[in-house]
């Protein structure tokens, strides 16, 4: 068998459709063998399509189409419990476990006073500690397996301030500590963590109301509009575009890389 991760298992949340389909589909071309986890279920604050098993479903049929096997699992990553049972279980059937790849994650744009208690309790709830539920329940196989690789998809936003996203700003800050955090104590075990920073991304995230709401918030603050600006002359970037950073750092290419920031972010960062 021949790839840049073959012979390798990946967890991959957030895997039904939009970047963590693209993670999936992108590693397994290149040998792993995936364990693909999804809510498939709509969170009360969020206002874009969710995905539904249908769409898990396909992630699993493109996989199992590059020949590699799949175990999916739908569950909400804010669950420790029910995600270390169907990580364990998956393991136990794949055999090993050699990346982890936390990108479940919600955006719910609104000016700072608009902000609900349910807004900002979905957010961090899903972002801050679905990612490190997603770590406690991946890391300790990493350990048995003798090394490893952990991907924490952060967000341009946790690099540099985007506005009308306070509690997505603060949570994808808290990934970006979280993964050099874990990089430190994880290093002994030869296991490197590192975070991505996309700029946007041309997913379902996008869909409903969030350019709406998004556009109005920059009505009432025009000024703010150009720090989503690009610097590269792009609007936005492909989940294909990330799964290649991700790959890169699933990869032995990236061996020596641990406790940093990748970011495929079209310069959106620097501008």
């Amino acid at each position: 068998m021949t790839g840049r991760v073959a012979g390798k298992v990946a967890l991959i949340t957030g895997a039904a459709r939009g970047q963590g389909r693209a993670h999936a589909v992108r590693l397994a071309q290149e040998g792993a063998d995936v364990i693909a986890v999804d809510v498939c279920a709509p969170l009360p604050s969020v206002a874009y399509d969710s995905a539904t098993p249908e769409d898990l479903e396909e992630t699993v049929r493109l996989v199992e189409k590059l020949d590699r096997r799949i175990v999916s699992a739908q569950l909400d990553v804010r669950d420790l419990d029910a995600l270390r049972t169907a990580v364990d279980g998956a393991v136990a059937d794949l055999g090993r476990l050699d990346i982890v790849v936390a990108n479940a994650g919600i955006c719910v744009p609104a000016p700072w006073d608009q902000v609900t208690p349910t807004i900002f309790d979905d957010t961090i709830s899903t972002n801050v500690t679905g990612v490190w539920n997603t770590v406690m329940a991946g890391a300790p196989h990493l350990v048995a397996a003798g090394g490893g690789s952990i991907i924490l998809i952060s967000s341009a936003a946790g690099l540099k301030v985007q506005p009308f996203m306070v509690p997505y700003t603060a949570s994808k800050f808290a990934v970006r500590g979280m993964a050099k955090a874990f990089a430190a104590e994880l290093a002994k075990h030869h296991i490197r963590v590192n975070s991505v920073h996309p700029t946007g991304v041309n997913t379902p995230m996008g869909s409903g109301d969030m350019q709406a709401v998004l556009g109005a918030a920059m009505a009432g603050d025009p000024r703010l509009g150009g720090m989503f600006t690009n610097l590269l002359p792009v609007q936005g970037t492909e989940p294909s575009d990330v799964a290649d950073t991700v790959l890169f750092l699933a990869s032995d290419e990236s061996t020596f890389i641990t406790a940093h920031e990748v970011a495929p972010d079209a310069g959106v960062t620097e501008f």
